[in-house]
């Protein structure tokens, strides 16, 4: 069951393994740029730890003219002894600067290298995770949606995998800067005095534990944090799209409300987690503090009661070499604490989006699918019955047979089951019991492109696209849907576009426009009337030329004079294909070749027109209702 709210936290329950190590996958795909990017890092890293040992060996080989060998001298790159004369102690410190200078040339270029390469990929894996996502969420069953809030699947498709994305740009690099900049340091700092070393490397190990209490402490908040956004997202977007119902009821106040009160469940939780960061960090801070003050009582101490050059006692370089470095150990030790926080997050994303594209859809096609050469459009529902998972049976052991190119219409009160009949034909959902078949085979025998390709549904409120009327239309037909409509497809698409648009009673309306098929129709298709906007699904729905055609509902909220010229559409549309009409207005179906009467999930009548209204059933007092009634709606 899904959240009430649009929350999607029972998603996580698909996860197939560890969320962070599928997120890695994606990031194998471009393992050369990734490892010359981590590489690249790694010796940025390094290259930082150059100049402070450069100014310890300045300190002491330079100026002071020591023969303490230090880690330059060590590995070869100083003269070893006691250095004397000013012209020597010089030659040092030009060597000493050339060092620094090469230092800061290798780590400019490591550090655009690995920035461009890492935040790349970190792009690349963003593109490809949304890609997949959108493609895996379009594949799922229609009962997910029906089960689902958009504003939950946008806050994956985009909050989610920009998370994603900022983590692999940001907190991947931070990793590195701590294995490289702690490892690099330890080394350092164990080379001139091990036991300062030991000191100054004491809270590693205690960060370590405190971070994984940080995780243990953050991680139930932030999945919390996670489903407010979702829900806060989705009543958010509830009220943009329904402006004209807040206004035309005055609910500005009740809304508000609403609003507010999940504004402050989130305002609440990132606080309480807030808290709980700036405690930790505040933490870590004073844990640096007081090693800073042990290194210096204790390393100064050494220094001057100490022998010069005796063992384990520093020089005055190496001194200034240890506060050198203390800084830059600490500062991505104390960033652990933020990684961590940023890991959680992350995790929290990953769960969300991979247990999405881990969800398997709920219809698919069969392993040996039926794919026809063509379908003629006979239709045959056997013994059906269908319930939306646990609740109440919709549908109720319906048998009907409908030849090829026969026009069924269905009547019947709101909820009778009319339009959940005909979903089965496309495998919107499968039956609960019995069969659906078209031209005798079971439709869960059908290859499911195959089968939805022969069906075309005008809906009561059809949905048009952001776009052009040209494009809309268009949608009907794949290859000129496909066409470089930017440049304007080629003359024989749009001609095939105007032919389907004329067919539909809809280009006479269509040249008033602005810019006639090229007008925009806004989002939704706003700016077109309901009548215009059925017009044109009419007209994408005989450019696909289908041979089996559902519409439903298609006059209930139009005006008389736009429901005459939708008739004539529906007429033409209906054509030698086989055609299933619900309708409100009975006068819609009345030229039906048969009619079939639904209520409470059965089928109740089946007849003509004039044998229906001569039997003086359900199906007579619905005319009888309407022909009275139509004087007042004249």
């Amino acid at each position: 069951m899904t959240d009430d709210h649009g929350g999607f936290e029972h998603v996580r329950e698909n996860v197939d393994g560890h969320p962070m190590l599928s997120l890695l996958g994606y990031a194998k795909r471009y393992w050369p740029t990734l490892t010359l990017g981590v590489f690249a890092a790694f010796l940025t890293r390094f290259a930082r730890l150059v100049p402070p040992i450069v100014v310890a060996a300045a300190i002491d080989r330079a100026i002071r003219g020591s023969a303490d060998a230090g880690l330059l001298t060590d590995v070869g790159l100083l003269p070893p002894g006691e250095i004397t004369g000013e012209a020597a102690r010089l030659a040092v410190l030009e060597q000493l600067v050339l060092i620094a200078v090469l230092a800061y040339v290798v780590r400019s270029v490591a550090r655009f290298v690995s920035r461009y390469l890492l935040q790349a990929t970190a792009q690349k894996v963003q593109r490809d995770l949304r890609n997949d996502t959108y493609d895996h969420l379009q594949r799922l069953s229609m009962d997910f949606f029906a089960d689902h809030q958009t504003g939950g699947m946008m806050s994956i498709l985009n909050s989610d995998i920009n998370r994603l994305e900022q983590f692999l740009n940001t907190e991947f690099r931070q990793l590195i800067r701590v294995v490289a900049t702690v490892g690099g340091i330890a080394i350092i700092l164990w080379t001139y005095s091990p036991k300062l070393a030991l000191i100054a490397l004491a809270p590693v190990p205690v960060i370590g534990l405190a971070s994984s209490q940080f995780l243990t402490w953050i991680e139930p908040r932030y999945k919390s944090i996670r489903e407010t956004v979702a829900r806060l997202n989705t009543r958010l977007e509830n009220n943009l799209g329904g402006a004209a119902v807040i206004k035309a009821f005055d609910r500005y106040s009740f809304e508000h409300g609403r609003v507010a009160e999940q504004s402050e469940a989130y305002h609440d939780e990132k606080v309480a987690a807030l808290r709980i960061r700036r405690g930790f960090f505040a933490t870590l801070r004073l844990l640096t503090g007081v090693v800073f003050v042990l290194v210096l009582y204790i390393g100064g101490t050494d220094i001057i009661t100490g022998v010069p050059g005796e063992a384990g006692v520093l020089t005055l370089g190496g001194f200034a070499l240890f506060f050198l470095l203390l800084r830059r150990l600490y500062s991505p030790m104390r960033r652990v604490g933020k990684s961590a926080n940023k890991y959680q997050l992350a995790k929290s994303s990953a769960e969300r989006v991979f247990g999405l594209l881990d969800r398997e859809p709920t219809i698919t096609s069969p392993d040996q699918a039926h794919v026809p050469d063509s379908i003629d459009g006979r239709i045959t529902f056997d013994d059906v019955t269908f319930a939306y998972g646990d609740r109440e049976p919709v549908l109720q052991n319906v048998s009907l047979d409908v030849p090829s190119g026969t026009t069924i219409g269905l009547a019947g009160a709101t909820g009778a089951g009319k339009s959940t009949l005909l979903k089965l034909i496309p495998r919107f959902h499968d039956v609960s019991d019995g069969e659906v078949r078209v031209d005798g085979t079971d439709v869960r025998d059908y290859d499911l492109q195959s089968l939805r390709d022969a069906i075309a549904i005008v809906e009561q409120n059809p949905y048009l696209f952001s776009g052009t009327v040209a494009e809309n239309i268009a949608y009907g037909d794949r290859e000129i849907l496909e066409s470089e409509w930017s440049d304007g497809p080629d003359e024989n698409a749009r001609d095939r576009v105007e032919r389907a648009a004329e067919a539909a009673e809809a280009d006479e309306f269509i040249e008033d426009l602005p810019n006639g098929y090229d007008t925009q129709v806004g989002e939704r298709g706003i700016k077109l009337s309901g009548g215009q906007r059925q017009r044109l699904a009419i007209a994408r729905a005989l450019l696909n030329d289908p041979e089996i055609i559902v519409f439903d509902e298609a006059t209930s909220d139009v005006d008389t004079e736009t429901e005459e010229l939708i008739q004539e559409s529906l007429e033409r549309l209906v054509e030698e294909r086989t055609a299933f009409i619900i309708a409100h207005r009975l006068s819609t179906i009345q030229n039906a070749d048969e009619i079939v009467v639904m209520d409470q999930g059965q089928i109740v009548e089946q007849g003509v027109h004039a044998e229906l209204v001569a039997g003086g059933g359900t199906y007579a007092n619905l005319w009888q209702g309407q022909a009275e009634a139509s004087p007042a709606d004249d």
